[in-house]
C-alpha cells in the first residue's frame, strides 16, 4: 500500500539567540524530510546544519535513492542503507568544510531524516533532535537522544525528571561533522492512514513535554497551524534555543 504524506514545517529563532543555526528542508517528490540543528558558534552552526539538510536532499535527486522498491525485508534494508548512507554523505561534508575553512572547524550538527516509502517510514538520527509518532490519541518518542543526561538516565544513573532539570542537557554525544566517521542509528516503522510524525529540534521539547505536544497538535486546525502552535508554545515557555519542527500526516 502506497500513501500520501502531507507536510509542513517552521523554524524560529527563538527569545534569545540572535540567529538560527536550525535548518530544515523536504522533498515530496521523494518523500525524504530533514531537520538539522547546528553547533559550533558564529555562523559556523547555520553552515552546518544547512549543509546536512542540503546534502541528504541532494542524495535522493541526484542518485537512483531507494526508488519505489517493492515491499520487503530485503527492499527496507536497501532502503534503510540508502538513507544511512545520505547521512554518512552529510557528516563526511561537515567534516571536510570544516577542515578546508579555518574558521569552521569543528562546527557539527545534530539529524533526524525520515524517508517514507509505501506504507513505511524510514527514520536515521545522530545527536538530540528527535522524531515522534502520533497516532490516534498518543504520542511515542521514536528516537532516543545521544546526549549525555539521556546515556545517564539509560544506564540508572540518573531520572527523567533530573535529566530535564541539569546543566548538562546541551552536552550531545554524537553529531554530525565532528568526526571523519559517525554512527547513525536507524530504523523503520510501518504506518497507518492518519498518522502524524513530529520531527523536531531540542529548541521545543526543552521547553514543551510529551503531553503538551500532543494536545498542541491536535488543537491545530492543521498542520501548518500545529507547527505554529508548538513553536508559540516553546517561545512563550523560555525560547532560549532556537527551535524547529517539521509535522507529516499520512493519508
Amino acid at each position: 500500500m502506497s500513501l500520501s504524506v502531507e507536510v509542513a514545517g517552521k523554524t524560529d529563532p527563538g527569545c534569545v539567540r540572535k540567529k538560527n543555526e536550525d535548518s530544515f528542508g523536504y522533498d515530496t517528490s521523494h518523500n525524504v524530510f530533514v531537520v538539522c540543528d547546528g553547533m559550533g558558534g558564529q555562523a559556523a552552526g547555520e553552515v552546518a546544519s544547512r549543509i546536512g539538510v542540503e546534502t541528504v536532499l541532494e542524495h535522493f535527486r541526484s542518485g537512483p535513492g531507494a526508488g519505489d522498491a517493492a515491499a520487503s525485508a530485503e527492499a527496507d534494508m536497501e532502503i534503510s542503507e540508502e538513507l544511512v548512507a545520505a547521512v554518512r554523505a552529510a557528516n563526511e561534508r561537515i567534516y571536510r568544510t570544516g577542515v578546508d575553512r579555518p574558521a569552521h572547524f569543528g562546527m557539527g550538527s545534530t539529524l533526524v531524516a525520515v524517508l517514507v516509502r509505501g506504507d513505511r517510514a524510514h527514520i536515521a538520527h545522530v545527536g538530540d533532535s528527535r522524531v515522534y509518532l502520533v497516532r490516534g490519541k498518543e504520542i511515542r518518542q521514536l528516537t532516543q537522544d545521544h546526549s549525555l543526561v539521556m546515556e545517564q538516565v539509560r544506564r540508572g544513573l540518573l531520572t527523567r525528571e533530573e535529566a530535564e532539570n541539569s546543566r548538562m542537557q546541551n552536552i550531545i554525544t554524537r553529531a554530525l561533522g565532528t568526526e571523519q566517521t559517525v554512527r547513525v542509528d536507524h530504523q523503520d516503522l510501518e504506518l497507518a492512514a492518519g498518522d502524524v510524525l513530529l520531527l523536531t529540534s531540542d529548541g521545543l521539547t526543552r521547553h514543551i513535554k510529551d503531553p503538551q505536544i500532543l494536545s498542541l497538535m491536535e488543537s491545530g486546525a492543521n498542520l501548518q497551524a500545529s507547527c505554529d502552535a508548538l513553536i508559540d508554545a516553546a517561545r512563550r515557555a523560555g525560547g532560549e534555543d532556537n527551535i524547529t519542527c517539521v509535522l507529516l500526516k499520512t493519508t
